[in-house]
């Protein structure tokens, strides 16, 4: 699904060149659920960029789903991104004027998809996070479990090929977190490919494979035997 070989990428700071990526190696199949971990400066916020189509590396490769991805106009990176993507963010990203209906229809409104449709997809998602009741809430009418349940809805109403999470528990308290992470893993279950970049080793354990990056390297890739997030409740 994602074929990552020999990425680099630097950034200017004034006369100086800041090598973030230095040669990273990786792959992650259909169906996995893989965490990206790393402290602040390893670059996993820069890979994450580059996966979602937010920026592009200096040299080497990324294919996504037999797609070379590679010198994108903003245009066709925008329709790309809503094709292959789905982002879940800490910061949940809602629009504050619009429902949490309007919230999960807004990717299908950029597909072009009708009204009515998309508003009885984005229902359909409202039910399976269990926020049907919510429907007309605004953003500021909701904790921050169900803000983020709303995210996730969105992020899936578009019918993704990969769901690129943000730190998606790192606003939440420890409970809520759990019950994120076990909508995530229920995601998972049904097929979805899904990566989570976390600096938290509990949530990375509730993934089934944990990518370590320290100083724009990858350090250790390793399986994990995946501890079920409501087991901790």
């Amino acid at each position: 699904m994602i074929e990552i070989k020999d990425l680099h990428k630097s950034y200017s700071i004034g006369s100086n060149s800041l090598h973030v990526l230095k040669g990273i190696n990786f792959s992650v199949a259909e169906g996995e659920l893989v965490s990206i971990m790393g402290s602040s400066g390893s670059g996993k916020s820069t890979l994450l960029n580059i996966l979602g189509m937010l920026d592009e590396a200096d040299s080497g490769s990324y294919t996504l789903d037999g797609l070379p991805i590679k010198n994108l106009n903003e245009k066709i990176a925008a329709r790309y991104r809503n094709k292959f993507l789905g982002f879940i963010f800490q910061s949940f990203n809602l629009i504050s004027y619009k429902s949490a209906l309007d919230n999960v229809a807004l990717p299908l409104y950029y597909q072009g998809v009708n009204r009515k449709e998309r508003i009885d997809i984005a229902m359909s998602y409202l039910e399976k996070v269990g926020l049907t009741k919510w429907a007309s809430h605004l953003p500021n009418e909701l904790s921050g479990g169900q803000k983020q349940r709303v995210a996730i809805a969105r992020a899936l109403a578009s019918n993704p090929k990969v769901l690129l999470a943000d730190e998606p528990t790192g606003a939440l308290d420890t409970k809520t977190s759990y019950e994120v992470m076990d909508l995530i893993q229920g995601i998972n279950d049904e097929g979805r490919t899904i990566l989570v970049v976390t600096h938290e080793h509990d949530i990375a354990q509730m993934t089934k494979r944990i990518v370590n990056l320290k100083d724009g390297l990858i350090i250790d890739d390793t399986p994990v035997n995946q501890i079920r997030a409501l087991s901790n409740v």
